[in-house]
């Protein structure tokens, strides 16, 4: 009797030394469990996501932004206790962190991401302290996928374009006040070309572990190379298609509240 007893209080010793991972948390809701890992190559959102959970900041919090085959996003302090309707999202922590824009990571179903505000505004694609959503995301056919991606890259290219042209625009509203049109072609090219040169970092290129992602399990390659990912769904994501069905108003807010109850 006496080694049983040993044993077994030798097994309860190690199951309570059995180590747990630093890295995952556990995002309980009203409608069920999330499990995440973060990711090591993106230490900047990994330590300011845990230390947010650690700050029981996300307590109370609604998944304010729901989207079917798009994602489920939460993170502004406003959402606690908000009155039915009330239209969230324009509030956050008062922060904001570096882009980790890792190209191993990517937007396939699953991945834990972090929200920022538009290009036009944040050129250095600076995270969002404290909004992050993850990937529902939609299952690509392979033609739907290539013309996708020709789609997104002729978007990217223009807002490149626009973007320049709207640095020199009053030296281009100079010129054109002038009908100086010989300078206002030379500039013309002079965009054009910087436009090429800056497109060839920000245009889109699948591998092909992305097309067999987005061509079997899904997600949102538009996003690829534009947002941090520093996380993914290891348990829960029966939980994440629960929350993208609930019906939602025109500002994609649920009807039904999904509060964060705890993160540990």
């Amino acid at each position: 009797m006496r080694k049983y007893g040993v044993f077994f209080l030798c097994c309860l010793f190690f199951a309570g030394c059995e180590k747990k991972d630093p890295n995952v948390v556990s995002v309980e809701t009203n409608l069920g469990t999330i499990k995440v890992r973060l990711y090591d190559e993106t230490p900047v959102h990994r330590d300011n996501f845990l230390k947010l959970v650690k700050e029981r900041y996300y307590e109370g919090i609604l998944f304010h932004r729901v989207i079917p085959d798009f994602v489920i996003q939460a993170g502004d302090p406003d959402s606690r206790n908000a009155r039915p309707g009330m239209i969230l999202g324009a509030n956050g922590i008062n922060y904001q962190l570096e882009a980790e824009i890792v190209p191993r990571y990517f937007h396939r179903r699953g991945v834990l991401a972090a929200a920022r505000e538009g290009d036009n505004v944040n050129p250095e694609r600076k995270s969002s302290g404290s909004h992050f959503y993850i990937v529902q995301g939609k299952v690509f056919q392979p033609a739907e996928l290539d013309s996708l991606v020709d789609r997104i890259n002729n978007k990217r290219h223009q807002a490149l374009f626009e973007r320049l042209q709207q640095y020199r625009a009053p030296e281009i509203r100079a010129y054109e006040l002038e009908k100086d049109y010989q300078t206002l072609e030379k500039i013309n090219k002079e965009l054009s070309e910087e436009t090429r040169k800056l497109f060839e970092k920000e245009k889109l290129v699948l591998t092909e572990e992305q097309r067999k992602a987005y061509t079997t399990v899904g997600g949102i390659p538009h996003l690829d190379g534009a947002y941090t990912v520093f996380g993914e769904v290891i348990e829960g994501m029966d939980v994440v298609d629960k929350i993208t069905a609930l019906k939602t108003d025109g500002n994609n807010r649920p009807l039904k509240d999904v509060v964060i109850l705890k993160m540990e």
